[in-house]
């Protein structure tokens, strides 16, 4: 009899845990679009980007040219001439290809840039994020803008105006 009624106490305390959590959810990207810090990060890579896809696109027309002038003139050369034409199309190609990957590719110079502008801008919505959750005591905020599948929310318990206003925006 003790025993169940030390069982009943314990499972009313774990349930009484339960439902006095609070929760809320903020959305981060937009919180993002009200910082303008983000909107000139954003900016600055666009242009990088732009910067080195011309780069890119200008090299690959420079192998094309080659390419060309190579097939214009394959009948004029020897077997030795048209190996080494077409080993130095294949060269620059691959150069190219190299440039591309060092600019674009998953640990390229654009995911740094990334990185470094970007970054410091998450951690600090991330830091106020956490000035909420222990000033307001909620055990979970929720990001509604991330892959987590909100299937319902109340909005009262967006708090992402909260964290603007944390961030000074």
């Amino acid at each position: 009899m003790k025993k169940n009624i030390l069982i009943i106490v314990c499972n009313l305390l774990v349930l009484n845990n339960v439902f006095c959590q609070k929760f809320a959810y903020v959305d981060s990207d937009y919180i993002l679009s009200k910082m303008p810090e983000f909107s000139q990060a954003q900016s600055k890579i666009d242009e990088i980007s732009k910067e080195w896809q011309k780069e890119i696109e200008a090299r690959y027309a420079e192998v094309d040219q080659m390419y060309k002038k190579y097939q214009e003139e394959k009948i004029l050369l020897t077997n030795e001439m048209q190996i080494k034409r077409e080993e130095a199309i294949i060269k620059k190609e691959t150069e190219v290809n190299s440039l591309q990957q060092k600019y674009f590719g998953p640990e390229g110079s654009l995911n740094l840039k990334r990185q470094e502008l970007i970054t410091p801008i998450q951690d600090k919505i991330y830091d106020a994020i956490q000035q909420l959750a222990s000033k307001s005591k909620y055990q979970i905020i929720f990001d509604s803008s991330s892959e987590l599948i909100m299937l319902y929310k109340n909005n009262n318990l967006d708090k992402s105006d909260k964290v603007l206003q944390i961030l000074g925006y």
